[in-house]
């Protein structure tokens, strides 16, 4: 016999024995046999017939109207049925999706990971998290022939694979500018490279930094970035990193001005993305003035751990559930 009739045969021996004695160990039996019947392709409308059949069976003389709505059972199961097989045919697909962009993800983070330089200059701190499996932000370091330590932050204003593949882009035209100018220079590079091979829906913002210990001082330039901090040790207070251009990509000739900022020992750089200042909880964003009191907090520790607790604190005020990106860079001047 086929597994289908010796399927068959079990649900007619477990109704015949349910009915005789009324055992909860055969209600058990039966839910064992939905799942092989799951396993083997039994629609709910073969199974429908099944009890029929075996009803007829036990009692043939079965009332006119009984029969009658095994009738309507059936059209219903029947529907039922193709449901199910859909649901489960979309459940197939969404988990090969749901793979295929965790393998997307991982290859993302290798893509583009970068090393925290360590140096005796500088104590840096670098924290980036996706609100979803693939991120719209990126950061990356690099260190010069001459010493010097570049910074970039980038975001997509967008999420998902179309942000992360874009980010992917930005990431490898860095790579081919390391060490070929200034912050400027390299922000119009890019701003080329954008204009020519992104979407003119998507829109990019960049901040790129360079800090020369020779002088301590950080020339940078941005495009259209969210603007990050400046903290001052002696005057214990927070000011906002000025800084102005155009987002990548909308004029093909765009010039970024340069600026330049001197930084004293045990002063900060603070760099973030939009998801930082645009954490949102009942009351509705954060204001900046919140995020820089959790740095104050914070202070007395390595820009990592400063980093990481500001992280879990408005990750915590966000009830866990971060809703856009987050990156969060900081820079302490240790020599």
């Amino acid at each position: 016999m086929d597994s289908k009739t010796v399927l068959e045969q079990k649900y007619k021996e477990i109704i015949r024995s349910y009915l005789d004695n009324q055992d909860e160990q055969v209600l058990y039996q039966a839910q064992k046999l939905s799942r092989k019947s799951i396993e083997h392709r039994i629609s709910p409308e073969e199974i429908i017939n099944w009890h029929r059949t075996v009803m007829l069976e036990v009692e043939p003389n079965q009332s006119s109207s009984l029969l009658k709505s095994f009738d309507v059972l059936l059209e219903l199961m029947m529907g039922y049925g193709l449901a199910y097989r859909e649901h489960q045919s979309l459940r197939f697909q969404q988990q090969e999706l749901k793979t295929e962009i965790e393998v997307a993800a991982s290859m993302q983070k290798t893509l583009l990971g970068t090393k925290v330089p360590k140096t005796d200059f500088l104590d840096i701190g670098a924290i980036s998290v996706p609100a979803k499996h693939m991120s719209g932000d990126y950061f990356h370091f690099v260190k010069d022939e001459n010493g010097c330590i570049g910074v970039a932050i980038a975001d997509v204003i967008g999420k998902g694979i179309p942000a992360a593949l874009c980010m992917s882009m930005i990431k490898y035209a860095m790579d081919s500018l390391q060490g070929n100018g200034e912050p400027h220079i390299i922000l119009e590079s890019l701003n080329r490279v954008v204009e020519q091979n992104v979407d003119p829906n998507m829109f990019i913002t960049m901040f790129y930094g360079l800090y020369n210990p020779v002088n301590h001082r950080l020339y940078y330039s941005s495009a259209g970035h969210e603007p990050g901090f400046y903290y001052d040790s002696n005057k214990r207070e927070f000011t906002d990193l000025y800084a102005k251009g155009l987002l990548l990509g909308i004029e093909k000739k765009t010039n970024y001005h340069q600026y330049e900022k001197f930084i004293q020992k045990d002063d900060l750089i603070i760099l973030l993305s939009d998801g930082v200042t645009e954490c949102r909880t009942n009351e509705g964003f954060i204001e900046r003035n919140t995020l820089t009191r959790l740095i104050a907090k914070n202070l007395h520790l390595s820009a990592q751990e400063i980093v990481i607790n500001v992280y879990k604190e408005l990750e915590r005020l966000q009830a866990f559930q971060l809703r856009d990106d987050f990156t969060l860079i900081i820079l302490k001047r240790i020599n």
